[in-house]
């Protein structure tokens, strides 16, 4: 879609402002009724008694417990839960589904008082030592893609959580869990229940409803099944964040309804997060994970001089003075490849998606494999690596003989996904080791030929292959039989993929 991801700037860009430039409410709630003042108390329980210095929120303010477990929150009934950080250490409660269940509801018709009582277990092993799968995009249309994720996602899920011992695991649904169609969210809690592990859930904007006046309204089906649209929780030294930064304004700012968004992280939510990350320690490891990156980059690879309103978070400076503090990652999905960016302190992670190119053909339109993203923990450190569905974890590039990016005739090519800066590509010829390769923005040949043309993917003909900047060129050498690339990340992990020299530039060979 390279021509018409300008096209939708251009088109948005005047109502985008528009909205941006209208005085935002004081304290925007999730609540379209007036609301009265509303006195919370309760008490968080774990096996031996209260818990105390548990944070507690309503999603506008934020109190701790006390030494008994007890507190007391001033709130409205405007707020549609009271819900808490789940502490280092205990479980994250759950529906049977899986789907994490650290809130509970307020009832506007409870009266002026109401009590919400939370009980914590521990686990059942320290987490100082966890590991959390970021599913980016499942974005299931119809049933029948419901049962593609069911059937492949899911057993690979497990495998890679068995695979990694006994780590504590959760998982996070990284928004656009169904692709608008909100009656396919039982499905997608059918596949997370089969997964075994607790799972958190980010909003994504085609998890929204579009008939709602405007962005309180929007996520309405969305709490109905997953809860607060934004929260955090602990598991050992890090602090996790999950937000809502899709905003949908139900209006151009001229009474005409639009279904369409941008990012934006509004003004009580960012409240919310400055009080929560008042409880934090500086220096500690934060993660966020929201669904629209802070900025992706796609708009310069594609030699646009604008990004889209539709690809970046407007307001994302104060998202990142508010995690300067804290050794900081925002993690991502929403445009279908992966990347990795350093702008700004924190490290932006944008993870490719599980339905890859929207189930229209096994990678997305970066090359990329359909998958999600592992993220190992050890105290304070982060380790992460890409996992193509139905691949070995070891699966992290493809190779592709002379000829088969024609803007390069003289080259093979090498897709390395999962490459940041740190990373290093070297290739061998007959066994000895030539040089570097040169990482250039190109398009990937495997999407070229499924993706390009008015009349390709048969099942959504607007998917086209994009360029991107993980893609590694080597002279091509015709008196060598064999080349071997070696991918070493930066956790010295080294990758190796292999092709004979005379290979068709139709042909591909993946390690």
């Amino acid at each position: 879609m390279r021509s018409s991801s300008r096209r939708e700037f251009l088109k948005y860009l005047s109502w985008a402002g528009a909205a941006l430039s209208l005085p935002w409410p004081a304290s925007a709630t999730t609540s379209d009724h007036p609301g009265r003042a509303v006195e919370v108390t309760g008490r968080v329980r774990g096996p031996n008694g209260g818990l105390e210095g548990v944070p507690v929120t309503d999603g506008i303010n934020v109190t701790q417990t006390g030494a008994d477990g007890r507190y007391q929150l001033a709130s409205s009934t405007r707020q549609p839960f009271v819900y808490l950080s789940v502490p280092a250490g205990y479980r994250l409660p759950t529906h049977d589904t899986g789907t994490a269940h650290f809130y509970r509801p307020l009832d506007p018709g409870e009266g002026d008082a109401v009590e919400a009582t939370f009980r914590l277990q521990p686990l059942d092993r320290a987490d100082e030592k966890h590991a959390f799968l970021f599913l980016a995009d499942p974005q299931t249309q119809t049933e029948a893609e419901v049962q593609e994720f069911q059937d492949g996602t899911v057993p690979d899920v497990r495998q890679t959580v068995k695979a990694l011992g006994d780590r504590p695991v959760f998982g996070v649904g990284g928004g656009d869990l169904v692709f608008d169609d909100l009656s396919l969210f039982p499905g997608y809690e059918a596949a997370v229940q089969q997964m075994g592990i607790p799972v958190v859930q980010v909003v994504g904007n085609h998890d929204l409803n579009f008939d709602a006046p405007g962005d309180p309204g929007s996520t309405a089906t969305f709490r109905q099944y997953f809860g607060p649209e934004y929260y955090s929780f602990d598991r050992g030294a890090v602090h996790y964040v999950v937000l809502d930064d899709v905003y949908w304004p139900g209006s151009d700012g001229f009474g005409r309804k639009t279904d369409d968004y941008f990012g934006h992280l509004d003004p009580a939510q960012l409240a919310w997060l400055k009080q929560d990350l008042a409880l934090v320690e500086d220096g500690r490891p934060v993660v966020v994970l929201l669904h629209i990156p802070p900025l992706s980059t796609a708009y310069e690879r594609r030699g646009e001089s604008s990004p889209s309103v539709r690809g970046m978070i407007s307001n994302r400076d104060a998202l990142y003075e508010l995690l300067s503090p804290f050794d900081a990652h925002i993690i991502s999905g929403h445009v279908h490849e992966n990347e990795h960016r350093y702008a700004a302190s924190p490290h932006e992670h944008v993870v490719g998606t599980t339905c890859g190119a929207w189930w229209t053909g096994p990678i997305c339109y970066d090359g990329t494999p359909r998958g999600y993203a592992v993220y190992e923990v050890n105290g304070e450190s982060l380790q992460w690596r890409y996992k193509a569905t139905g691949h070995d974890a070891d699966h992290q590039l493809r190779l592709y003989p002379a000829g088969a990016d024609p803007t390069s005739p003289d080259e093979f090519v090498a897709n390395v996904w999962g490459a940041d800066d740190e990373w290093t590509v070297v290739w061998y010829e007959d066994g000895v080791r030539t040089g570097h390769m040169a990482r250039r923005v190109g398009v990937d040949p495997m999407s070229d030929r499924l993706y390009d043309g008015d009349d390709r993917p048969e099942k959504h003909t607007w998917v086209d292959p994009q360029p991107t900047a993980h893609l590694y060129y080597a002279p091509f050498n015709p008196d060598a039989s064999r080349i071997r690339v070696e991918a070493t990340d930066r956790f010295g992990r080294t990758y190796t993929s292999a092709l004979n020299a005379e290979a068709d530039p139709a042909g591909t060979t993946s390690g």
